[in-house]
């Protein structure tokens, strides 16, 4: 894996998802999470890991959380990764 260039923990608002049809709304709030990540780590690639994706569905595609805390790192490749912060801590521990 490369090396951690930058790593900030963020709260993404996700009230805008909330415009978009009923069954539309977890969806909206997963490229509400790319395009936060995409402007504030100034990159193109973002990938989303598993427990954020999880989290965002977990109540289903009605109701997603109004906002959500993640770990957002960008390595020396230019590639976003978007965590959960429980999930980076998990990492490291492995590692």
């Amino acid at each position: 894996m490369s090396e951690t260039v930058v790593e900030r923990i963020y709260v993404i608002p996700l009230k805008d998802a909330y415009e978009a049809s009923r069954t539309r709304r977890a969806k909206k709030a997963i490229s509400l999470i790319k395009k936060f990540a995409q402007r504030h780590m100034k990159g193109e690639e973002v990938r989303i890991s598993n427990g954020v994706n999880e989290l965002v569905w977990s109540r289903g595609a009605e109701k997603p959380p109004r906002r959500i805390r993640v770990l957002i790192r960008k390595d020396s490749n230019g590639i976003i990764h978007v965590m959960l912060p429980e999930e980076a801590e998990e990492k490291k521990k492995t590692e």
